[in-house]
């Protein structure tokens, strides 16, 4: 059986009377992205920071392992098996992209021939060739993210830790940070990401945990977390008052918007549901002008998990298997 990459049991954490992690637990494959959301505040930065040993787990915590290793009696273990990029740049402006590297390979102890090879491939793997002579505070933002994640590479992790990685990136370099991940992770590295950046989470994580004041509130694969939340719709659309009428007056379930002249019916999105509508409105000839599905997306599933209203009273605390 495949060794976890990380396990925590009961990790607990607070500061003065501020209870920010309340005994969560966490078992992540090795070779996977698992990411981690929850609003601000929800504890996602300092699970970070204690599972990477830069801050000690609170009183009461169960085990916490990383890399096979007990974070409480093997923290260097752990610090050798890791690598960490937080949310805010660990890159020296004053010296080069390249001078960034070879110091980080100074920390890590590696011998002057090995920490200018190793610097070679990190500068070529992340497109930092033609950049590495330059001063890092020319970079922009994109390249600056790209140099703190080869930096992170230089003692060859099998785990990192990506606390928000594309804050304030523009969207092409928020995708070029996303192939940079998925290509870790072909390497057999195992990457937690926190993000508060849906569309990231459903993108990359195999599996996702949500964090709401301090405690899991859900966990599963993207797929399975959406199917936790109701609101899947099939929306229909009119621009003919007497159609619109006439299909309001057949569908009772549908929820009615007579000002923009349309209806929501209930839906999984199934094929066969779609089909028995498009079935129904071939068979009276009433005319919709458009058909959108709506299935629930990971912004349901957050509102949903991470307000005191939420629509999962019963099923915030399970875990989906």
């Amino acid at each position: 059986m495949t060794i976890p990459a990380i396990t925590v049991s009961g990790l607990r954490k607070s500061y003065g009377d501020k209870l920010v992690l309340d005994g969560i637990d966490l078992r992540i494959p090795a070779g996977s992205v698992f990411a981690l959301l929850g609003p601000n505040g929800a504890g996602k930065t300092t699970a970070v920071k204690i599972l990477s040993s830069l801050v000690s787990a609170g009183a009461g915590s169960g085990e916490i392992r990383v890399g096979g290793h007990d974070l409480a009696t093997e923290p260097q273990a752990v610090r050798a098996a890791i690598g960490v990029t937080g949310q805010f740049s660990a890159v020296d402006g004053l010296i080069t992209g390249e001078e960034n590297m070879l110091l980080m390979a100074d920390l890590h102890h590696l011998t002057r021939a090995d920490g200018r090879r190793v610097t070679a491939e990190l500068l070529e793997r992340f497109d930092l060739v033609d950049a590495a002579k330059k001063p890092a505070s020319t970079y922009s933002g994109g390249m600056k993210r790209r140099l703190d994640i080869a930096m992170t590479l230089v003692g060859s992790p099998r785990i990192i830790f990506l606390d928000e990685p594309t804050t304030g990136l523009d969207p092409r370099s928020r995708h070029t940070m996303w192939g940079i991940i998925r290509s870790l992770v072909t390497t057999g590295v195992t990457v937690l990401l926190t993000t508060q950046y849906l569309d990231e989470a459903d993108e990359l994580a195999d599996r996702i945990a949500v964090l709401d004041n301090g405690k899991i509130a859900a966990e599963g694969s993207p797929a399975e977390l959406k199917r936790l939340v109701p609101g899947g719709h099939v929306r229909l659309r009119f621009t003919d008052p007497s159609a619109y009428r006439s299909a309001a007056t057949a569908l009772h379930e549908a929820a009615r918007d007579d000002e923009a002249l349309t209806l929501q019916l209930p839906s999984g999105g199934s094929q066969r549901e779609l089909r028995a509508i498009l079935d129904w409105l071939d068979s009276t000839g009433v005319e919709a002008d458009e058909l959108t599905v709506h299935t629930p997306d990971l912004d349901d599933v957050f509102f949903a998990l991470t307000t005191p209203t939420g629509a999962l009273p019963h099923q915030t605390q399970e875990t989906t298997r």
